[in-house]
This record gives structure tokens, C-alpha cells and sequence, in this order.
């Protein structure tokens, strides 16, 4: 749940606190707050701060924020679709918010991207409050669904060249997103040089996680390699992502994509230069 605590010191003392652990959280002081609401599936709450501007809150965890996005949902999504050969068809698993999607779009071989997140409020939320975010549903190449991704998967005829996974925090709705069975239904739906790409959260305080992550990865996809980056926002502000491929890829850049703010294809090669002690964690 996210904290307002009111202090005496300032005028509009107001702040917004993840609590990323038991002994760690973040705070930001806010500006406005801008909309808040219970959605079928979650707290949903919006909040203008002065530190990082707009920013989505979704039960108490940052999502985004207006001033550094950009460093998750480049490398996001363009890690696999620079390194893929010919990425005409994308999914997005989640990614409500339209971030993503707004950087898959950028390029021009893409011919549908198709976002299925649960929460249609998330998305409406997102184009009214968030366009910096949203601006990208009204694209003629995108395929909005609200839907339980996991059921769509199993049920889909589509193929897909690239997957983005953009969950929640895997509890609830989402708990299965981290699971070899997942793995297996969205292996069903990709194409014979298809790549995945998730998140798998922080090396600092989600490390059984993320070595879960890449473990159930590594059951169901021959290819299976780890990148990381910057996102301040996050916990412990490093970030991990996992990049699974139907055969063997050597995960280098073909294309190139503009314009970016945090992505390049010097940053794309450099983030999967991994750190010893990442390296040991998931060898």
C-alpha cells in the first residue's frame, strides 16, 4: 500500500512511499495528486511529484514515471526487436500504460503489435492522464485487449516474432507469469526465430526471483540470456531482464532505432556484459 504521511515542515508536505522490502522503501514528495481509484484488480493511483513528474502507482509499487520511463521501456523492447532479423508481428503481455508500445512502434517493420493487458482502467487511465505514456492506442498498427493474457495465450491462433512480458509483481492475478508452464503456452505461440523478453526485477531485493525467473526460462527456451540497465524509480535502481530465443542468437543488433533517450546499439551490446556476481547468482 502506498504511505501519505503530512509533516509541519513544508506547505503541501505531501509524500508517496513504495515499500520496495521490510527495510527498504522510496518516497517522493507530491505535487498533485491527480486520480486515484480501486479497479476490479487493483489500487490504481496517479500523482503529479516534483522530483520525477507524473507517476502510475499500481498497489503501492511504482509502475512509470514521467522522468525516467524511458530507461525501462527502451530497453524493454528494443533489445529484442533491433537483435530479431525481421519483427513483424509483437506482443506485449501487460504494459497497460502504453510505454512500451510506444517504443515497439517506432519501428517501421513492425505490421501489428497487440497489447493484452486485464485492467482496462490502467489503459483509459494512461491516455487521459498520462499521454506521454499513452500516446501510441491510437496507432493503426495497434491491437488493444483487456483481457487475462494467460487465457488469450492458450487460446490464440496468432504467431508471434517478438514477446514483451511487462507484469506486475508476480502475486494474484499475475503470479504465474514467472512460471515454466507460462513459458510453455507463450513458446506455442511464437515463431521458429521468435524472442521473449521480461523483467526480471532487481539483483539486490528480488534476487530469489529473478534467479526463478531465469531457471523456469531455461526449462522451456534453448537460448536463454540475462541484460540489465538503469531505472532509478525501481528497487535498488539496477534492473534485470531476461531474453529468451527459440534457437540459438548471438542477441546482436541488426537495426538501428530512433529517436531513443537511453537505448543504442553500444548500450544494447554492453548490457549483457553482466557483473561477477550476477554472473553467479544465475549460473
Amino acid at each position: 500500500m502506498s504511505e501519505y504521511v503530512t509533516r509541519p515542515k513544508r506547505e503541501n508536505e505531501l509524500w508517496l512511499t513504495e515499500y520496495s522490502t521490510d527495510n527498504l522503501k522510496l518516497s517522493m514528495r507530491v505535487k498533485d495528486l491527480i486520480h486515484t481509484e480501486k479497479t476490479p484488480y487493483q489500487e490504481l493511483l496517479i500523482a503529479d511529484t516534483y522530483e520525477y513528474g507524473r507517476t502510475l502507482m499500481l498497489d503501492g509499487a511504482y509502475q512509470l514515471t514521467e522522468r525516467d520511463e524511458f530507461t525501462y521501456s527502451e530497453m524493454m523492447s528494443h533489445i529484442p526487436l533491433c537483435a530479431h532479423p525481421d519483427p513483424k508481428n509483437v506482443m506485449i503481455v501487460g504494459g497497460g500504460d502504453g510505454a512500451i508500445m510506444r517504443e515497439v512502434l517506432k519501428h517501421s517493420c513492425v505490421r501489428k503489435c497487440t497489447l493484452i493487458d486485464i485492467d482496462e482502467r490502467v489503459i483509459e487511465s494512461s491516455k487521459k492522464f498520462m499521454p506521454f505514456a499513452g500516446c501510441s492506442f491510437s496507432d493503426s498498427r495497434a491491437d488493444v485487449k483487456c483481457m487475462d493474457a494467460m487465457k488469450y495465450i492458450r487460446e490464440t491462433d496468432e504467431r508471434y516474432d517478438v514477446v514483451i512480458i511487462d507484469s506486475t509483481d508476480p502475486v494474484d492475478f499475475a503470479a504465474g507469469l514467472f512460471q515454466a508452464g507460462f513459458y510453455e503456452d507463450v513458446k506455442r505461440v511464437m515463431t521458429d526465430s521468435a524472442m521473449l523478453t521480461e523483467l526480471t526485477e532487481s539483483p539486490f531485493t528480488d534476487t530469489d526471483l529473478m534467479t526463478q525467473a531465469i531457471r523456469e526460462m531455461r526449462k522451456v527456451f534453448p537460448c536463454v540470456k540475462m541484460y540489465w540497465g538503469v531505472v532509478p524509480t525501481y528497487p535498488s535502481g539496477m534492473w534485470t531482464y531476461g531474453l529468451a530465443s527459440m534457437r540459438e542468437s548471438s542477441c546482436e543488433p541488426v537495426r538501428s532505432v530512433a529517436p531513443t533517450r537511453y537505448y543504442t546499439n553500444d548500450i544494447h551490446r554492453a548490457s549483457f556484459i553482466l557483473p561477477p556476481f550476477l554472473e553467479e547468482l544465475i549460473r
